[in-house]
């Protein structure tokens, strides 16, 4: 695609235009979806006829559906809230039960809101969004609903003692945004919406924040704040702690970069001065930073990828003297931080490898460091941790207990949850083990690995390795390479009973790479793949494939890819840059035209991570990773398979529609599949995620098998 040094035309508009494949952006249009529908045909004659395929789709589902999965829970006041779904309630029942029913075998359960139910009644393919109850009284809740799966939702107030959606309550339309109380009463709420032209940003999020008054119409609503229309979203957030409830916004221009604002009497904000790209929190009377880059202030220098403190109040009065609760060194990051009533819980990896701290800050305004201690996990009453799995911990009511959920899950071992309760040193006094996954597959023979490989540039590069021992005693196996390499997310092991049952039961063997644009070694790992140098996440993950051929696993025709949304765009420039890697591709939800993808849905909010297409320098090193624009008529690729999903209103169908469209008009191995609800996670039921998840498995088995 040549580009264009016309001043008044931007590369993007010249893109659309010159586009043969552009039609396929049309998400609804008529002649798109007549494509759509020619293209799932081809995929469900090539993929769903065989016994294989209907085994795979029925033993995911069965794991999606299983009445032995962990009801996850939150805590609000006496009872435990749940949302479940099973074979019997597709679309799900929001439900609750108290902690001495949680405890059994069989929880009685209170069922507050069946979705399937009020889908049928409303004929609207409604999906769960979850809800916020209203604190402290525990008697409302707003409840937020998607059509399909998409990230637009609405709102509405729900009563918790009759069941029933209020009469003349709050109720917010459809629209990406939120809604929150604001006030204990339930008398008030914080909205931030599409209230017409002007109220969202050009990344689809809203701009203005309002508090929205009962009984008054919410165009009457008086603005709170107000952003730019170019930043990324503007939220208003309520603290309801007990005594020190106070109200918070925060504008992010863009990810990475917010300000957060105390908002005071009479809509007074005061912005809380830290950088902009660190996260501050208040709990009580601390202020939390953890800061993505140095900081230098008060004549000190903190580094990036630190946690510091100081009491709130004495911030606010100008004092910049913070203790430092965690440092990185060379093979530490921060994963989570997490309050209990007295303590803060540090959840650190090391190398990939979670271990966790207590930290107690000194009591009221005592003076002195906060002391600290390794968190027991309680063995001897909670069961070995494996190894190589994760750790994750999160507290059960910070305002009232030292209790925290521990939750403990590895590639092989099924997902355990715990409660763990701390004394006033922090000391664990008690492990009570509350519920596990059963084995949904046969885990005999497989084992864990952890290895390391050196990138193009000598950074070493951690990846997982499940499979049998020895991997392939009759040749090259079967091998599934996933990742993900963006915006500080990490990739850690976890067990799956899908995966388990499809690929690893079957002789697969599978592998997740820790490369750079994750967070697995903080802040540093995700800014050393940003922007232009993008290439690295992508040179670590063909140095992943390269090692798993030298280490003797597999072979290139037999080494899958497989990746989603950032991780699609990683694995297409697999397909473009390193075909000769691998011998089939799964490419789900993801971006691939780097020139148009700001102009798409919710494509400008990424700019922070990718850069700008229409600045004709950025472009210069963006055009570098954009498969759509790498695919040669001429090359030679493996086989592709691109799922998507109509209602995903995050990244735009047209990527894999347009990306499918070029490659076969050249003659390439392309298979393309796109789901009509599902939103960003494209599936909106179990069922439509096991048909999914089985088309993609199927396919593998079919080229790598």
């Amino acid at each position: 695609m040549t580009s264009t040094t016309d001043p008044d035309r931007s590369p993007a508009t010249v893109t659309v235009a010159a586009d043969p494949y552009g039609w396929l952006e049309d998400v609804e249009g008529e002649e798109a979806l007549a494509w759509v529908r020619a293209r799932n045909a081809e995929a469900e004659s090539a993929l769903t006829t065989s016994p294989r395929f209907e085994a795979l789709r029925t033993g995911i589902l069965e794991v999606l559906d299983s009445t032995a999965k962990i009801p996850g829970v939150v805590q609000r006041g006496a009872h435990l809230y749940n949302f479940w779904t099973d074979a019997d309630h597709v679309r799900g029942v929001w439900r609750r039960t108290t902690w001495a029913s949680y405890r059994t075998a069989e929880p009685e359960w209170e069922v507050l809101m069946d979705v399937d139910a009020l889908a049928a009644a409303e004929g609207v393919g409604w999906v769960w969004h979850g809800a916020r109850v209203l604190r402290p009284s525990f008697t409302r809740a707003l409840v937020s609903l998607s059509r399909g799966g998409s990230d637009a939702d609405e709102t509405r107030e729900f009563d918790l003692v009759t069941k029933t959606f209020v009469a003349d309550g709050f109720r917010r339309p459809e629209s990406k945004g939120g809604m929150g109380w604001a006030d204990g009463a339930g008398e008030e709420v914080f909205v931030y919406t599409d209230v017409g032209d002007g109220s969202m940003t050009t990344s689809g999020y809203p701009r203005t924040v309002r508090r929205w008054r009962r009984g008054t119409p919410l165009a009457e609503a008086p603005e709170v704040f107000g952003g730019e229309r170019t930043d990324l979203s503007v939220v208003a957030v309520r603290d309801t702690t007990p005594g020190f409830e106070r109200d918070f916004v925060v504008r992010s221009r863009a990810f990475y970069d917010s300000d957060t604002y105390l908002l005071g009497a009479g809509g007074a904000l005061t912005r809380l001065d830290v950088p902009r790209s660190a996260e501050p929190g208040v709990q009580r009377e601390w202020l939390t930073v953890e800061l993505r880059e140095d900081w230098e202030v008060a004549g000190r220098t903190y580094p990036g990828g630190a946690l510091l403190a100081t009491r709130f109040a004495d911030f606010l009065a100008g004092d910049r003297d913070f203790e430092v609760l965690y440092a990185p060194t060379a093979t530490t990051s921060l994963a989570g931080a997490s309050w209990t009533r007295h303590h803060l819980v540090l959840n650190i990896l090391d190398d990939v490898t979670n271990r966790l701290e207590v930290l107690t800050p000194p009591a009221g305004a005592a003076p002195g460091p906060w002391r600290r201690r390794p968190l027991d996990l309680g063995e001897a009453t909670h069961g070995a941790v494996p190894a190589l799995a994760t750790i994750a911990v999160g507290a059960v009511d910070p305002d009232e207990e030292d209790a925290l959920w521990l939750t403990t899950s590895g590639f092989l071992s099924p997902t355990t949850l715990s409660r763990l309760d701390l004394d006033a040193d922090g000391a664990t006094v008690g492990v009570e083990r509350l519920k596990s996954l059963p084995a949904f597959f046969d885990a005999t023979g497989l084992h864990v690995e952890q290895h390391f490989v050196r990138s193009d540039d000598g950074t070493r590069v951690p990846y997982f390795q499940v499979s049998r021992e020895p991997v392939a005693p009759g040749g090259p196996a079967p091998t599934l390479l996933a990742g993900y390499g963006g915006f500080e997310v990490s990739r850690l092991p976890g067990y799956s009973g899908g995966v388990g049952r499809s690929w690893l039961a079957r002789g697969g063997v599978y592998v997740v790479a820790n490369i750079r644009g994750g967070g697995e070694y903080g802040p540093r790992w995700h800014q050393a793949a940003l922007r232009e140098h993008r290439h690295r996440a992508y040179e670590d993950f063909a140095a992943v494939a390269r090692d798993l051929v030298a280490r003797g696993v597999t072979d290139p025709a037999h080494l899958g890819a497989q990746g989603g949304s950032n991780g699609g765009l990683l694995v297409g420039n697999m397909l473009t840059g390193y075909p000769e890697l691998f011998g089939a591709i799964v490419c789900q939800v993801p971006l691939l035209d780097m020139r148009r993808y700001s102009h798409l849905l919710a494509g400008a909010s990424w700019m922070a991570e990718y850069g700008d297409p229409d600045d004709p320098r950025q472009w210069e090193y963006i055009q570098t990773f954009s498969p759509y624009h790498l695919v040669d008529p001429a090359a030679a690729y493996p086989p592709v398979l691109f799922t998507t999903s109509t209602r995903d209103d995050r990244v735009h169908p047209g990527h894999a529609r347009k990306m499918a469209a070029k490659m076969l008009a050249a003659g390439k191995d392309v298979t393309s599949f796109e789901n009509l609800e599902g939103g960003h996670g494209g599936a909106a039921t179990n069922a439509q995620a096991a048909f999914m998840q089985a088309l993609a498995f199927e396919f593998l088995w079919q080229r790598l098998g």
